[in-house]
């Protein structure tokens, strides 16, 4: 995350949901990754390892789409943005369902997690509006 964000662009609700969303992604992925770290008697390793680092690409990558999108002057770029941050936020709120089938006390904070998507999604919307 770039250290150098206008004052005025870090205290928007979406930007502060994004950074939400991104802390708890974090602390839920290195919660399931204790117990996917194991490999199968056949040597496989379990694949929502995977999806589990995803969450926090997807998550991470949420904050600074926003911030790209404030900064541009000219619509079609903060439509590239704004676009970005649809596709992040579906992606996300996939792997987090897709999560929820994997072998792990941590699927119990998932709910959470799509929560926070979903209030997100909401803020989403009406920032969309404002750009």
């Amino acid at each position: 995350m770039s250290a150098h964000i206008p004052s005025h662009l870090s205290e928007l609700p979406i930007y502060k949901q994004a950074m939400q969303i991104f802390n708890l992604s974090r602390s839920i992925s290195s919660y399931l990754n204790q117990d996917l770290a194991y490999l199968y008697e056949d040597g496989k390793e379990d694949a929502n390892i995977y999806v589990s680092g995803d969450i926090v690409q997807q998550s991470e990558s949420l904050a600074p789409e926003i911030i790209n999108a404030e900064l541009q002057r000219h619509s079609d770029k903060k439509h590239k943005h704004i676009a970005s941050v649809n596709l992040l936020t579906n992606r996300l709120y996939r792997n987090c369902k897709r999560l929820e089938s994997c072998n792990s006390n941590g699927k119990d904070y998932l709910p959470i997690l799509k929560r926070e998507i979903k209030k997100f999604r909401q803020l989403q919307s009406t920032w969309m509006l404002t750009l």
